[in-house]
């Protein structure tokens, strides 16, 4: 390439190294000067120009942004036209960043004129957003420095991928004390339920129950019963040793602490566990707020697919410190918790029926029997709760005072069937006439088939 001041005699093909404004229009900085041009600088006065004139072995900037950018990318990620020597990757899909962070620096080690920037490796984006840019300083630079480029990033692993999420249908179990206001309960429901949806999850079932160990073991093993693949415990307080109120409740459950404390801040109370191959997290006490902290991390992550276990938080100290403990923090206060979004397409009730005196098996009614301790009434109850249906109706008949008793706490409406005894089909009718008119379509359930889920 040579660059300088060229008479206008001597442009024709010329790119231009900076962008001149003329009496009707601006030709812009990278633009290839032709004879056509010549007649408008002339009348501007502009008798000399500043460009680069290429050789044979030039690439222009768009040429060699353009190329380097096409092998950075990998899944889920799209490039677009290059312009003024530059070119963007960008997402496609939401989900987070990762970055070979070898192949970035090898590349910006080569040479100067050439230039990547990413974003910080696992950075949480929506589709479309700039994920890193290509830059080529100089109005073209050698072909050879094109292929050296290409050469670091064309081995088998891409230097930027997009992690998608995997969606999950998660559990809130909110511990609670005789005393604790309203506003705990909400806001801790209103900001799971925020950060489960902006990260494509369904925050399926909510449970509230005493800050005891016996009470989160049954709210752990009703959560597990009904299809949930994560389990967020937000406590009346947070543990403060592994052997604490919460902690002893998931060993009770059958469950295993993973990591207790993080290198966040705010987050550093938070407590990963896990029951067989369901993550649990005990949120910290920032987790009620709308503003970023440790859980964020741990849920974009692990949502993504990322492992999560002790090796992988106590590495997130560098850069760990997202805002000062001395800041106030604002709580997320609401009178109730955030309605339940109504699901895309067609609106699906669950009809449960529960009328039954369950006489052939002889002594109480087996619909209140526990199954993995958890009776079958409420199995059934939560699995469609924990689902996308948009309404839950129980049908109740024999036992139905027992019914009502055991399914207490969760939003479910109660229909009861005077005519139970004449078999399942007063049920259906009875149960059918009580939903509402926009019910595009049902799923009936019978409450003594403890092994269906919200799957």
């Amino acid at each position: 390439m040579i660059f300088g001041e060229f008479p206008l005699a001597e442009c024709d093909g010329l790119l231009l190294a900076h962008s001149l404004r003329l009496p009707e229009r601006i030709l812009k900085k990278g633009r290839r000067l032709t004879s056509a041009d010549f007649s408008e600088l002339s009348a501007a006065g502009i008798l000399r120009v500043t460009g680069a004139r290429l050789e044979a072995d030039d690439v222009d900037e768009n040429a060699a942004a353009g190329l380097v950018a096409a092998v950075l990318g990998g899944p889920g990620t799209s490039t677009r036209a290059p312009q003024a020597g530059r070119c963007n990757l960008y997402a496609v899909e939401r989900g987070l960043v990762n970055i070979n962070a070898g192949i970035i620096h090898a590349i910006n080690r080569l040479d100067e004129s050439v230039t990547v920037a990413t974003l910080p490796p696992y950075s949480a984006v929506r589709a479309g957003a700039v994920i890193a840019t290509v830059k080529i300083i100089p109005l073209a630079v050698k072909r050879g420095l094109v292929e050296a480029c290409r050469a670091q990033a064309g081995g088998q692993v891409p230097a930027l991928t997009m992690l998608p999420y995997q969606p999950q249908r998660a559990a809130l179990i909110v511990t609670e004390q005789p005393g604790d206001p309203q506003r705990n309960y909400t806001t801790a429901v209103n900001s799971s339920r925020r950060r489960l949806e902006d990260l494509g999850s369904h925050l399926g079932l909510v449970q509230r129950c005493a800050h005891d160990s016996a009470a989160v073991t049954n709210a752990l093993r009703e959560a597990l019963a009904a299809g949930c693949t994560l389990v967020l415990i937000a406590g009346t307080t947070v543990p403060k040793d592994r052997a604490d109120t919460v902690p002893a409740g998931i060993d009770a459950a059958g469950g295993e602490i993973i990591h207790f404390g993080m290198p966040v801040e705010p987050g550093n109370m938070l407590l990963l566990a896990q029951i067989g191959k369901v993550p649990v997290i005990i949120l910290p006490g920032c987790a009620r707020s709308r503003r970023s902290n440790g859980l964020d991390w741990v849920l974009q992550r692990m949502l993504a697919g990322l492992p999560m276990a002790g090796e992988q938080i106590m590495a997130m100290g560098v850069g760990g410190l997202i805002r000062s403990p001395l800041e106030i923090d604002d709580d997320e206060s609401a009178a109730q918790p955030a309605p339940v979004k109504a699901p895309a397409g067609r609106k699906v009730a669950a009809l449960i029926l529960a009328a039954g005196s369950g006489s052939r098996m002889g002594g109480d009614n087996k619909l209140l029997r526990p199954v993995g301790g958890v009776p079958m009434a409420r199995r059934a109850a939560n699995a469609a709760l924990a689902s996308r249906c948009s309404s839950v109706h129980v049908v109740t008949g024999a036992s139905a005072d027992e019914i009502q008793t055991c399914l207490a706490g969760l939003q479910v409406s109660f229909v009861h069937n005077p005519d139970h005894a004449s078999g399942m089909a007063s049920s259906l009718r009875a149960g059918l006439a009580a939903l509402a008119p926009d019910i595009d379509a049902v799923v009936v359930l019978l409450a003594d088939m403890p092994r269906i889920d919200a799957a």
